[in-house]
């Protein structure tokens, strides 16, 4: 997969790979430490997103609209999966509710942000709750965060899709963690 973005696309860089699978947030979190340049892109590589519509998350922000970029799967009124759609529905309604955001789509893998916000992004996730950690940090930091409608082609089970209820378990920890430090963060320099 990587190789055929970066045969469409010269400004994908080198393939990163760990010896074992540690999970999405650990290859993310190494793909950052590798990072240069002024933004930073995160793709998944199972192109359920398609490549060609990077040039639309990364418009808002060479505008100067927005620090962060989301490609949201449903601001558009596309659903996909019955179960995938209520999952990222709820995980999201939980978002905004904890860091006070109005997003439609948190679990998206279309995110595009400053390279600026790298260093003081506070990472630890190594399976899929990488997306509210970043969400949540991206918050902290008070990150405009803007979304674009994106094409979505939804993988099923039986095509090597990956992440299952458990996850989703896992998503809501990170943002409860999330939640607390921040709360005890404010509570602490007031």
């Amino acid at each position: 997969a990587v190789e055929r973005a970066r045969s469409r696309h010269p400004c994908v860089g080198q393939a990163l790979r760990h010896p074992a699978n540690r999970g999405k947030g650990a290859a993310v979190r190494t793909g950052f430490a590798a990072a240069t340049g002024d933004l930073v892109v995160i793709q998944d590589a199972d192109l359920e997103l398609d490549p060609e519509q990077i040039r639309a998350l990364v418009e808002p922000i060479a505008a100067g609209r927005a620090e962060v970029v989301y490609g949201s799967r449903f601001c558009d009124g596309r659903r996909g999966p019955w179960t995938s759609y209520a999952a990222n529905r709820f995980l999201t309604w939980l978002t905004n509710r904890l860091f006070g955001l109005a997003i439609t789509d948190m679990e998206t893998c279309y995110k595009a942000f400053r390279a600026s916000l790298l260093p003081r992004l506070r990472l630890t996730a190594e399976r899929f709750e990488i997306e509210p950690e970043l969400t949540a940090e991206f918050a902290r930091l008070g990150a405009r965060i803007h979304e674009v409608p994106v094409r979505y082609h939804p993988r099923a089970r039986h095509l090597g899709k990956k992440i299952r209820w458990w996850d989703g378990v896992l998503a809501i920890r990170m943002r409860v963690k999330k939640w607390r430090e921040r709360r005890q963060s404010s509570s602490g320099s007031a």
